[in-house]
């Protein structure tokens, strides 16, 4: 997996570069100090997925985020901070991040990795818990007016739920081909980017 890391801290990017590669599942590509960096450093290498803080000078990680996904909509990137601020949470999440952990979390960076590589979102513990609260969900969506059907609804349910296409497929008795097809058409009905944003829908509309 070959992966940019950003953060404003020397010592926590070298710490995460010298953690992560010592798996042998992870190659850094490259590091920065800044979103400015993150940016640049994403166009030139294309990474499986940026690992970016989100406090830094000149350009935040989530302004970064924002910038990277809208020439690169399936961008990986997944967010570490030392905060678990709740304004950083919902814009993280509507951006389209594959995810928001806490450095403290160490021993949950690499998972983590693996989880956002093979297409999973991540979030920690801590965060996960407040995501439907943050979000502010109405009730009584009426998911037929944007003709979905009730399969379409169990796929959504699993998606939020942090359910990958794999086992989407095992809990539904389908293909992994049928499940990206299903969501496919799923995004396509509500105009929707990708799977984080799906979640984040779900969760909006419960």
């Amino acid at each position: 997996m070959k992966i940019i890391i950003v953060d404003d801290d020397f010592l926590v990017t070298t710490a995460l570069k010298t953690i992560l590669e010592a798996s042998k599942k992870v190659t850094v590509l490259a590091t920065g100090t800044d979103g400015e960096d993150a940016v640049a450093l994403y166009r030139k290498h294309q990474p499986d997925i940026l690992l970016t803080d989100i406090q830094m000078k000149a350009k935040s990680g989530l302004e970064a985020t924002e910038e990277i996904l809208l020439d690169f909509p399936d961008a990986k990137i997944l967010l570490l901070t030392t905060f678990s601020d709740d304004e950083y949470i919902v814009k993280a999440l509507k951006l389209g991040a594959k995810g928001y952990l806490l450095k403290q979390e160490y021993e949950s960076i690499l998972p983590a990795l693996e989880a956002v590589e093979s297409g999973q979102t991540v979030f920690g513990t801590e965060i996960i818990s407040k995501i439907p609260e943050l979000l502010h969900p109405s009730s009584g969506f009426d998911y037929s007016s944007y003709n979905i059907n009730e399969k379409e609804l169990k796929i959504i349910q699993l998606v939020a739920d942090g359910y990958s296409n794999r086992e989407i497929a095992s809990e539904l008795f389908l293909s992994e081909g049928t499940v990206r097809n299903y969501l496919s058409t799923i995004l396509e009905k509500l105009q929707l980017r990708n799977r984080t944003q799906l979640a984040v829908f779900y969760y909006q509309h419960l």
